[in-house]
């Protein structure tokens, strides 16, 4: 497995990318890493990616109604997967109910 630095610094057109392009690309990059050969992702994978891939985003989260909504939506037996636009969907929901997201509001910058 490539490590995802050097996927995205193979990306002719991030070359001189802005750190949001940056950003978007390896969340494509992560994902498309996982997905299998039709792009999607299973439940249970999908919790997986989170869990390793998001932690900082999820840790505490866990008594959260919406938190615990979305997770045991990917605890259901089924055979629905998650496509790209779904588990972005979902990476913006719990980056919104976050911890971690208003500590990031609280940072000052120097200029």
């Amino acid at each position: 497995s490539i490590p995802i630095a050097k996927q995205l610094a193979s990306i002719k057109a991030l070359g001189k990318g802005s750190d949001l392009e940056k950003a978007f690309a390896t969340m494509a990059l992560v994902y498309n890493n996982s997905a299998d050969p039709e792009g999607k992702l299973s439940k249970a994978e999908t919790k997986s990616l989170l869990q390793t891939q998001f932690w900082g985003f999820i840790q505490g989260q866990e008594n959260k109604p919406k938190y615990q909504e979305i997770i045991s939506s990917l605890d259901e037996e089924s055979e629905n997967k998650i496509d790209f636009e779904d588990f972005m969907i979902l990476l913006v929901s719990l980056t919104l109910m976050s911890d971690l997201l208003q500590e990031i509001k609280n940072v000052k910058t120097t200029k």
